[in-house]
Protein backbone atom coordinates (compact mmCIF):
# COMPACT_ATOMS: atom_id res chain seq x y z
CA UNK A 1 0.00 0.00 0.00
CA UNK A 2 1.39 3.37 -0.94
CA UNK A 3 2.37 5.75 1.83
CA UNK A 4 3.18 3.10 4.44
CA UNK A 5 6.93 2.94 3.90
CA UNK A 6 9.44 5.78 4.07
CA UNK A 7 10.31 5.35 0.40
CA UNK A 8 6.72 5.76 -0.77
CA UNK A 9 6.04 8.49 1.80
CA UNK A 10 8.73 10.60 0.14
CA UNK A 11 6.69 10.43 -3.08
CA UNK A 12 3.40 11.28 -1.35
CA UNK A 13 4.32 14.25 0.83
CA UNK A 14 0.66 15.16 1.43
CA UNK A 15 0.33 12.16 3.75
CA UNK A 16 2.95 13.43 6.21
CA UNK A 17 0.58 15.87 8.02
CA UNK A 18 -1.99 13.09 8.29
CA UNK A 19 0.52 10.79 10.01
CA UNK A 20 1.64 13.60 12.31
CA UNK A 21 -1.93 14.43 13.36
CA UNK A 22 -2.81 10.79 13.97
CA UNK A 23 0.39 10.31 15.97
CA UNK A 24 -0.28 13.36 18.14
CA UNK A 25 -3.87 12.21 18.68
CA UNK A 26 -2.74 8.74 19.73
CA UNK A 27 -0.14 10.20 22.08
CA UNK A 28 -2.68 12.55 23.67
CA UNK A 29 -5.22 9.74 24.10
CA UNK A 30 -2.58 7.51 25.70
CA UNK A 31 -1.54 10.27 28.08
CA UNK A 32 -5.15 10.94 29.08
CA UNK A 33 -5.91 7.25 29.71
CA UNK A 34 -2.77 6.95 31.83
CA UNK A 35 -3.75 10.05 33.79
CA UNK A 36 -7.26 8.71 34.38
CA UNK A 37 -5.85 5.41 35.59
CA UNK A 38 -3.47 7.06 38.06
CA UNK A 39 -5.22 10.24 39.25
CA UNK A 40 -8.95 9.44 39.27
CA UNK A 41 -10.34 8.80 42.77
CA UNK A 42 -12.68 6.12 41.40
CA UNK A 43 -9.74 3.86 40.52
CA UNK A 44 -7.98 1.76 43.18
CA UNK A 45 -5.07 -0.42 42.14
CA UNK A 46 -4.61 -2.27 45.46
CA UNK A 47 -7.44 -4.20 47.07
CA UNK A 48 -5.69 -4.49 50.43
CA UNK A 49 -5.60 -0.75 51.12
CA UNK A 50 -8.66 0.81 52.65
CA UNK A 51 -8.15 4.23 51.14
CA UNK A 52 -10.80 6.76 51.95
CA UNK A 53 -11.94 9.17 49.30
CA UNK A 54 -12.06 11.94 51.90
CA UNK A 55 -8.69 13.20 50.71
CA UNK A 56 -10.32 14.13 47.39
CA UNK A 57 -13.14 16.11 48.99
CA UNK A 58 -11.72 19.56 48.13
CA UNK A 59 -9.12 18.66 45.53
CA UNK A 60 -9.31 19.21 41.81
CA UNK A 61 -9.01 15.95 39.97
CA UNK A 62 -10.66 17.03 36.75
CA UNK A 63 -8.31 17.47 33.82
CA UNK A 64 -9.24 21.07 33.05
CA UNK A 65 -11.48 23.38 35.04
CA UNK A 66 -10.44 27.03 34.60
CA UNK A 67 -13.12 28.82 36.63
CA UNK A 68 -13.53 26.72 39.77
CA UNK A 69 -11.33 26.96 42.85
CA UNK A 70 -11.84 23.59 44.54
CA UNK A 71 -10.12 24.63 47.76
CA UNK A 72 -12.96 27.09 48.53
CA UNK A 73 -15.81 24.95 47.20
CA UNK A 74 -17.94 22.93 49.58
CA UNK A 75 -18.17 19.40 48.32
CA UNK A 76 -21.59 17.81 47.81
CA UNK A 77 -20.18 14.44 48.89
CA UNK A 78 -21.50 13.03 52.18
CA UNK A 79 -19.21 13.14 55.20
CA UNK A 80 -18.43 9.73 56.67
Amino acid sequence: MQGTSLQSLKKHKALIPLYVCVGVGLGWAGFYILRLATRNPDVQWRRSDNISNEEYRNKQYKFYSPNIDYSKLESPAPKY
